[in-house]
Order: C-alpha cells, then sequence, then structure tokens
C-alpha cells in the first residue's frame, strides 16, 4: 500500500477496507498523461498564444508541478537506499544516507497527497462567492434559537477573517414575536449570509448539512438535555462583474441561467417589523422555478425592486446548485461498482455542538475540538473544525478518483470492472 493510501486513512478516518484494495499506479498514470500534455501546451503557447489552450494549460500546472516534486523526492529516495544498501560506502556517509532517507520518506507521503489532490478535479464554483442559507431543522423554539447562534457563528468569523459578508435574509418565525433566550437568541425562521469573496465557495462548501445541538434549554425547568438540528446549505453565488461563461446567468450555458418564462413571480404584502410602510405596499417577492419547484421569498428590503433583485439571485444560486448536484449524483452512479461513495448534502449529519460537555465535534473527520464558546462566536476553533471538514471532503474526492482510474485500468485490461 503506497504512502498516498496510509495517508487518507491517517487523515480522514474512512473504513481501510476499501482503500487499501485501490492503486497509487492510476494516479501516476493520469498524473503523466496530464503532463505529457502540459507540455504540449508549452511547446504550442510559445508559438501562438490562444485563450483555450492558455486556460487549460494553466488547469494543468499544478499536476505538472506535484508530479515533478514527487518525481524529484523519489529519485532521491532511491539515491539514498543504494548508498545505505552499498557494502563498500563509507560508514559514516552511509549513516548520513539513512538520516536523509527518513526525512525524505517522511516528505514523499506529503508530496503523494498533493499529487493525488492535484488531480481531482476542481468544483465548478470553487473559485465564486457563496451564500449561506440557515434554517432551524426538527427541534421546535429551541431549533430556531440555535439557528441564530449558527448565523451569528458565521457572521463572527466573517468579521475575524475580514471576509466581505452581508446580510442577504434575515426573517423571524411568525407568531413568535420578538421573544429571545436566556442569551439572547431570537427565533430564527431563515437566514442568507453572502459572503462575497472570491474562492467563498471553497471555503465554506464542506459546511453543508445538519449541524446538531445538544443542551439544556432556558425553559426546561428539569434539567433535561434537549436535541434540536439547523440545516445550513451552501449555494454558489455570482461576482456582480460576472464576464465568463460559468457565471455568466444571461448566458443559457451557464448553470445561474434561468428562463424568466419558466419562473412565477408574485408580489404580496411583507410581514413582521418595519413599521407602516410593511401593511400598505406590495413589496414582498416570491419566485417559483417551475419545472424544479424551487421557491424563494423576500421581504428584507423596503423596496419590490431590491427584493426583486435579491430573489432572483437566491433562485439563480439554488438551481445552480441543483444542477452541480445532479452532476454529482451521475458520477458517483458511474462509480459505484468500485466504490461507495456518498455526497455532502443538506441531510447530513455533519457536526454536534455539545453545550454540557463544552465541546464542538465533527462527525465525518472524528474532530473534536473544545472550548464551545469559542467555537460559536467564529474563533480559531472554527478553523480548526472547518479545516477538518475540507480535509475529509479532499479525502472523500481522491478516494472517488482513484476509484474511477480502476475502472479504467480494468475496462482497458478486457476486464470490464469485473
Amino acid at each position: 500500500m503506497s504512502q498516498l493510501l496510509k495517508g487518507l486513512i491517517d487523515s480522514t478516518s474512512i473504513s481501510k477496507a476499501p482503500i487499501i484494495a485501490l492503486c497509487f499506479d492510476c494516479l501516476l498514470l493520469r498524473a503523466r498523461t496530464l503532463t505529457a500534455e502540459y507540455n504540449e501546451l508549452q511547446k504550442t503557447l510559445n508559438d501562438a498564444f490562444d485563450t483555450t489552450k492558455a486556460k487549460r494549460f494553466g488547469e494543468l500546472q499544478r499536476v505538472a508541478t506535484a508530479l515533478k516534486d514527487w518525481e524529484t523526492a523519489n529519485a532521491a529516495i532511491a539515491e539514498l537506499q543504494s548508498m545505505t544498501q552499498d557494502p563498500d560506502q563509507d560508514a559514516d556517509l552511509a549513516a548520513l544516507a539513512r538520516d536523509e532517507l527518513d526525512a525524505e520518506s517522511s516528505k514523499l507521503q506529503s508530496l503523494e497527497r498533493n499529487l493525488s489532490v492535484s488531480l481531482t478535479p476542481q468544483h465548478p464554483f470553487a473559485e465564486l462567492p457563496c451564500m449561506l442559507e440557515i434554517r432551524p431543522g426538527p427541534g421546535g423554539l429551541e431549533g430556531r434559537y440555535f439557528a441564530d447562534t449558527v448565523f451569528k457563528m458565521y457572521k463572527g468569523l466573517c468579521a475575524r477573517k475580514g471576509y466581505r459578508s452581508k446580510v442577504v435574509k434575515y426573517d423571524l418565525a411568525d407568531g413568535a414575536g420578538d421573544q429571545s433566550s436566556a442569551d439572547g437568541e431570537l427565533p430564527l425562521q431563515e437566514a442568507i449570509l453572502e459572503i462575497e469573496d472570491a474562492g467563498a465557495y471553497r471555503t465554506f462548501r464542506a459546511e453543508a448539512g445538519m449541524h446538531r445541538v445538544q443542551r439544556i434549554p432556558s425553559t426546561e425547568s428539569k434539567g433535561r438535555v434537549h436535541t434540536s438540528a439547523v440545516a445550513v446549505w451552501v449555494l454558489p453565488s455570482f461576482p456582480e462583474d460576472a464576464a465568463g461563461d460559468e457565471t455568466d446567468f444571461e448566458n443559457p450555458e451557464s448553470d445561474f441561467y434561468v428562463d424568466p418564462a419558466e419562473v412565477k413571480v408574485e408580489t404580496m404584502r411583507a410581514r413582521g417589523a418595519g413599521g407602516q410602510h410593511v401593511n400598505k405596499t406590495e413589496s414582498a417577492i416570491r419566485m417559483t422555478h417551475l419545472p424544479t419547484g424551487t421557491t424563494v421569498s423576500m421581504q428584507d428590503h423596503r423596496s419590490q425592486h431590491r427584493n426583486r433583485e435579491a430573489a432572483w439571485k437566491l433562485l439563480r444560486g439554488r438551481i445552480a446548485g441543483l444542477r452541480a448536484e445532479a452532476r454529482e449524483e451521475e458520477a458517483a452512479r458511474l462509480r459505484d461498482s468500485v466504490l461507495s461513495t456518498r455526497r455532502i448534502t443538506r441531510g447530513d449529519k455533519i457536526r454536534t455542538y455539545n453545550y454540557n460537555q463544552d465541546r464542538c465535534t465533527d462527525h465525518r473527520a472524528a474532530t473534536e475540538v473544545r472550548n464551545l464558546q469559542g467555537v460559536l462566536a467564529g474563533g480559531e476553533g472554527l478553523d480548526k473544525v472547518m479545516d477538518a471538514g475540507r480535509e475529509w471532503l479532499v479525502g472523500r474526492e481522491v478516494e472517488g478518483l482513484v476509484a474511477e482510474e480502476e475502472v479504467k485500468a480494468k475496462a482497458a485490461m478486457g476486464g470490464g470492472g469485473k
């Protein structure tokens, strides 16, 4: 078993059985094929510039660099091994070679992982801004309170990290009034926080799923621990100055394109706080994408025009997310004959925030962080948990990549995957 596969086991807590059977040689073959393409493109671009070829060249550069680093380390290890096994070698030089061999072998594990990660296709939304959509799950009023805490947690993270963010939507539950918990939490119905920095989707995409909380509510007289859940969606957003085909929502080939003829638009009076204005004008907007049944509503702005713009942006983000999920499902189906895979979706229980034990646990990466209040404030503990989630996600993608390469290898050998 290669160092790569050992690294995957150690860093992702995935069952060892399916990983041991995977073949690193398949990844090497792919890396060398792509590097050959990279070298050919470099020659072509030296003669004449072409935008499409230049883009492909840039995509392949990380693979070529990772392969070169791995091959350099491998060559060094082979030379050092030869020195340590040579009976005529000076004893002092042989001892130095053994020390260097240990260091190079340790380095090789990291380089193998870098190589494998470079081969995984970059998510189509990776470089885009994103929207975090937060809603309470099971748990009644307690779930709504914790949804507010999760919303504030991400706001705190953005403030500490210097991310540009804005509240797109913040609606409290009907009938709950302005009552708050002992910690000042409000009964949240739905909130949407947009992180406007490029690459925000890559940073936050592993946050999608069910966030569970275990604590004693302030209204609990018998001291019983209640369990509630909050759903977090991570939706792609498009920069205001988007010009590429992938993010141009006017381009029918874009994931963000929505045919206006397929959208039912309704106006209504806004509800909740806002004074007399909300009762006298139909400023709230509800949009329904008829082919998918996807519905969004927006009433946070006094202007119907601004609510309409925000609703369109949210609708496009949801539709783009659905289209990406559909592609992932198809890719998973194609490789299920080799490896059972699982997507990160809104239904996954990814994390538990346990108040009594003062800890936050990410179930996917088996990572536990103490000082829960620091995590909920968007502090450095949250960085650790989010990093672990992203690392786990990368491990799953690498695992799937190796499975796909095994399918191709078996097919090329005439095994048909049997």
